[in-house]
């Protein structure tokens, strides 16, 4: 039989105790015979353990009869006690260190398999308890000792080999926390918050408990307010404590784990040190309660819904947004209790250098919503009114949430009294209708023209929900002269032309999938894809996209769009689908974002291909 140690990424082979290798055979099938507990220290290399032993005058009582379970420190867990620890027991053999040594046992034989998840045993030292967790990934620990060499039989029991040195544990973790002086702020929020009954009633918590150190980094300002706030304050405490009991050995890799919260920190490790949230800031590990487990942090977790909306952005991807948004002098109302919602865009969506003027300071004030709002809770064509008296509309597509032109582009933020949206656009709201959008716009010249021949005018100008993909005077030129003239010279015929170009209901960039079709106010249909982050309408690429209007949104195209021939029409259908958009690399003008609640609760209902509507 042979073992793998693994260790720094390097694994080598060696036999299992109590087991020896035979020439020209693989592995280690040679078993030799068990030996009682005493001897069998020396064969797992526990020798120091094995020392002590006969200095405290234990090997008589583990080389003759019983049945016991002795977790054995490795020599390294005995190098590792601090001195002053290990000078008090060396110094009094026949009681300290027979004592502790005694701790180390159960005067019964257990093995790994036996020792169950949260349970204990009374230890042959005054019955004082261990305690054994048995964690998924294969771990077993006492006393957050990992088993590093479990299973080794004997004549006369069982050795663990384990990695430290344990000692009895008396105080509930409320007890560890009123002792210690480095956590004495900790102390007085705990009581403030009133929480202390959480450590001190049965349980099994891991409790990450900042040092003041940690609570003299944050600003006063945020730190004040936070105290000064029971429900920040409970938020913030129980951020620092998960649910169940996590030992630093325990941790082998970044895994989500739940909080009293309510939300999730990462744990995780980095080489040997054990981190949270990807920070390498867990100064002391694995102080023991009888309700649980403390590890030291010297950096205080501050949770979202502890925070202000200008503590979100400044916690996210949208520094250009959050630069914007306090030079328009809007930081009252990021850092007070009003009920909001915050449209952050993300950076690049920003395009050159943007200075504050009367217009981006108009602009930012309508980024931000009047009521504090949920993704989750958003319908289509609901309006939101923003403290510039704005009203915003909701579109709900298969792929994307939009607000206007701008798709959610990551999860929602949930502050104390307020929300933040991160999105993929800068908001362009309405100002105008479709025929307004158009006439603005010196592109469309020829388009506005040919409007009024074909009698549409009213048209782009009534209530509604249009989508309109409009033709640029390059797209009409490129027709050829000859063939303009005579198309202007047939209203009739110019008015199917432009009604193809309409569809009905409201589809911006970000509610375009691979395969999307829009329903024309005249004709059959018309096929919409993306690809390399550009939106193409029968073939035409979209050449600037999301031009709102009150009734509508104009997508201009530069060239005059015709119905699919049937092999062209299934191969639009069909064609590569645009690459995994991410928020960090794609163009702001397509960028999209994939809702998962959203989206499952969608597609489940409609086929891909489904002919839209009102979407």
């Amino acid at each position: 039989m042979s073992c793998c140690c693994f260790c720094c990424r390097v694994i080598t082979y060696e036999c299992c105790p109590g087991y020896e290798k035979i020439p020209g055979e693989k592995g280690c099938p040679a078993a030799l015979p068990l030996v009682n507990i005493y001897n069998t220290l020396g064969v797992v290399g526990a020798t120091t353990t094995k020392m002590y032993s006969e200095r405290a005058q234990l090997k008589e009582e583990i080389e003759g009869p019983g049945s016991f379970t002795f977790f054995a420190p490795s020599n390294e867990a005995w190098a590792a006690l601090p001195t002053e620890i290990l000078d008090a027991l060396v110094s009094n053999v026949n009681i300290e260190l027979l004592n502790a040594l005694h701790y180390h046992m159960v005067n019964r034989r257990l093995t790994s398999e036996e020792l169950k998840h949260g349970s204990s045993f009374a230890s042959m030292y005054q019955d004082s308890h261990v305690h054994i967790h048995h964690y998924s990934n294969g771990i077993i620990t006492v006393n957050c000792a990992r088993l590093i060499k479990p299973d080794q039989h004997a004549t006369n029991g069982i050795v663990h080999v384990v990695d430290r040195v344990i000692t009895a544990i008396s105080n509930d973790m409320q007890a560890i926390i009123d002792i210690d002086d480095d956590l004495e702020t900790l102390r007085t929020a705990f009581a403030a918050a009133g929480l202390t009954s959480i450590l001190e009633n049965e349980g099994q918590y891991t409790v990450f408990a900042p040092t003041n150190e940690a609570f003299e980094k944050i600003p006063a300002e945020t730190l004040n307010r936070i105290l000064g706030d029971p429900v920040a304050l409970r938020d913030l405490l129980n951020y620092h404590i998960l649910k169940n009991m996590q030992c630093a050995e325990s941790i082998v890799s970044g895994t989500p784990m739940e909080t009293l919260q309510g939300t999730v920190l990462e744990v995780g490790c980095d080489g040997n040190q054990m981190t949270l949230n990807g920070k390498a800031i867990i100064t002391k590990k694995d102080q023991l309660g009888t309700n649980g487990v403390i590890h030291y942090i010297n950096e205080l977790l501050i949770p979202d819904s502890a925070k202000t909306l200008l503590e979100l952005a400044e916690g996210s991807s949208v520094a250009m947004a959050t630069k914007l948004f306090v030079e328009a002098g809007l930081t009252t109302h990021l850092t007070g209790s009003e009920a909001l919602t915050m449209l952050a865009p993300l950076d690049e969506a920003f395009k050159g250098s943007v200075t504050m003027t009367p217009d981006m300071r108009k602009l930012m004030t309508n980024h931000i919503v009047k009521e504090q709002m949920s993704s989750k809770s958003l319908y289509h064509g609901q309006e939101l009114e923003t403290l510039g008296g704005l009203k915003l509309r909701v579109f709900v597509y298969r792929n994307n949430l939009c607000i206007e032109n701008a798709c959610i582009a990551a999860h929602d933020k949930t502050g104390r009294y307020a929300s933040m949206f991160t999105v993929d656009k800068v908001l362009t709201p309405p100002m105008g209708t479709v025929m307004d959008v158009l006439k603005a716009d010196d592109r469309f010249s020829l388009l506005v023209g040919a409007i009024q021949t074909a009698g549409m005018t009213e048209l782009l100008n009534q209530q509604g929900t249009l989508t309109f993909f409009a033709p640029t005077n390059d797209a009409f030129n490129a027709l050829g002269q000859a063939e303009l003239n005579k198309l202007m010279r047939n209203p009739g015929e110019l008015s199917g032309v432009l009604r193809y170009h309409l569809g009905e209901g409201m589809l911006v960039s970000g509610g375009v999938g691979s395969h999307t079709r829009l329903k024309p106010l005249q004709g059959e249909k018309l096929e919409l894809g993306v690809r390399n982050y550009t939106v193409y309408v029968n073939k035409v690429p979209v050449a600037h996209a999301d031009l709102m209007a009150t009734n509508g949104v104009v997508h201009a195209v530069s060239s005059v769009i015709k119905p699919l021939p049937p092999k062209l029409d299934r191969e639009q259908a069909d064609g590569p689908a645009a690459p995994p958009r991410s928020a960090a690399s794609s163009r702001a003008d397509s960028r999209s974002f994939r809702n998962d609640d959203l989206f499952q609760r969608v597609v489940r209902s409609r086929s891909s291909r489904t002919m839209i509507h009102s979407q």
